[in-house]
């Protein structure tokens, strides 16, 4: 892709007034939800688009989910760590690129900043599930003994918000029996 190329896409992608040259290969695209940029190197031979997601303040739990996002869900885009944020990035080489697989891209940055820390708060909460079904079958326990185990621990206060209704706690307790009889099956303990 030229120069022309990366901004006139731009320009199709978002309103025009919100993509601004910076400098010589450089553009930023600030939308009234978040501010997009795109780089070209110091010899225009890559392209890299950077969105911020999060602070790192704010992803410190969640490090270890957004690597294992790296690993099977972000397809061509990454997130990355930088200057105490997380982004996601894409790069490419900038004479094998077309519009069309830079619109793809940026299409999936949005994406992942839409998302936010949603991914990987539900990548880390079934982790934390196929870890209790795990030690669960371990004590050879059977899925409806797993689930009394909850609802008692969620009366006696030990789970649950403090102030909890009823009907909240119901809706927790209905949320842990579809994702217990969700993965139950899939793990598997060998017993010695």
């Amino acid at each position: 892709m030229i120069l022309e190329e990366i901004a006139g896409t731009l320009t199709k992608l978002f309103d025009p007034a919100e993509v601004k040259a910076i400098a010589p290969g450089s553009w930023q695209v600030d939308t009234a939800s978040f501010r997009l940029l795109v780089l070209l190197s110091e010899d225009n031979t890559w392209l890299r688009i950077l969105l911020p997601i999060v602070p790192i303040q704010e992803a410190q739990p969640f490090l270890a989910q957004f690597l294992e996002a790296n690993f099977d869900d972000t397809q061509e885009v990454r997130y990355a760590l930088f200057d105490g944020v997380i982004w996601a990035v894409y790069q490419h080489n900038s004479e094998t690129l077309v519009s069309a697989d830079f619109a793809s891209a940026i299409a999936r940055l949005v994406s992942l900043y839409e998302a936010g820390l949603d991914n990987v708060f539900n990548r880390l909460i079934e982790s934390r599930i196929r870890q209790i079904i795990q030690t669960a079958k371990q004590q050879g326990q059977s899925l409806e003994s797993t689930m009394q185990n909850l609802e008692r621990f969620y009366a006696e206060g030990l789970l649950g918000e403090i102030d909890q209704t009823a009907a909240a706690r119901e809706q927790v307790l209905t949320a842990w029996q579809r994702q217990l009889e969700r993965l139950w099956n899939e793990i598997d303990i060998k017993l010695e």
